[in-house]
């Protein structure tokens, strides 16, 4: 059964859609199935993995609105080695159909339900903003992976979207989690970065992953190739960084299930 992790973060900037394109492909290259759902109408996780968002019969939109069915709109990416069910501007339209909807909160949580035993993970790619699209995201995920750079208005930003992932959680969702906080363009050179560092890991402890994505220009450059990191420049620092990401997201996944077993046969 997959597990639905949505990245988010109101604050634009920090590495979230790099950071859900290129966990998604290290997660593929690991072998395992994975499906990245753009839910931003930029549609830039799109791009990122090779698929043109302006040559898309069907997208997320169409299924939001309940126009096609969610199979008919996921398309392969090659260059990623993963699947995505894509976006593109059509997507800013569907907030304002879902409002007139009898659950607008709901329409990906249905969506994504008859795909769990497609997948090992699912994972969802956030706008910037606290919007019907990433409260959607939110009442479909098992658990909410924050990107975040280390300085001192993300700390701010994450005050809020923290009460909103509480809201969520105590009235539609009360399996959704906070997964793991990931500090992205991390420079220890910095000392602003490191004391912001050191606060998040005060205050979340082991929420915090240990691995730090780097600030790494091959990073920078491979969306505007179609490519995630790893497929761009595999020696880069990036896509070193992001594959260690996904062995520890994995790891953490498998210790989870051990804890959930039974006593006698964990210890077996």
């Amino acid at each position: 059964m997959a597990k639905i992790l949505a990245l988010t973060n109101q604050k634009g900037g920090v590495g979230k859609t790099t950071s859900c394109v290129n966990l998604a492909a290290s997660l593929a290259a690991t072998k395992r199935r994975v499906l990245l759902v753009d839910l931003d109408p930029q549609g830039n996780a799109t791009m990122g993995c090779g698929v043109d968002k302006h040559e898309l019969p069907l997208s997320v939109y169409d299924v939001l609105v309940g126009h096609a069915p969610v199979r008919d709109a996921i398309v392969p990416s090659e260059a990623a080695g993963i699947e995505v069910l894509p976006s593109n501007g059509d997507l800013t339209a569907a907030e304002v159909e879902l409002i007139n909807s009898a659950d607008s909160e709901g329409a990906l949580s249905r969506a994504l339900e008859d795909l769990r035993g497609d997948y090992d993970f699912i994972l969802v790619d956030c706008p910037p903003s606290l919007n019907m699209l990433t409260v959607n995201a939110l009442v479909a995920a098992d658990g909410v992976i924050i990107p975040m750079q280390c300085e001192y208005y993300a700390l701010e930003g994450l005050a809020a979207l923290m009460d909103t992932i509480s809201g969520i959680s105590s009235t539609r969702n009360p399996k959704l989690h906070i997964e793991g906080l990931l500090r992205t363009m991390y420079d220890p050179r910095n000392s602003l970065t490191v004391e912001v560092s050191r606060q998040l890991i005060a205050h979340f402890g082991n929420k915090v992953y240990r691995t730090v994505i780097p600030r790494n220009v091959r990073l920078a450059e491979a969306p505007s190739h179609g490519l995630p990191v790893i497929k761009y420049d595999k020696h880069s620092r990036g896509a070193i960084a992001y594959l260690a990401l996904a062995g520890e997201l994995i790891r953490r996944q498998d210790a989870g299930k051990v804890r959930q077993q039974p006593e006698e046969t964990a210890v077996r």
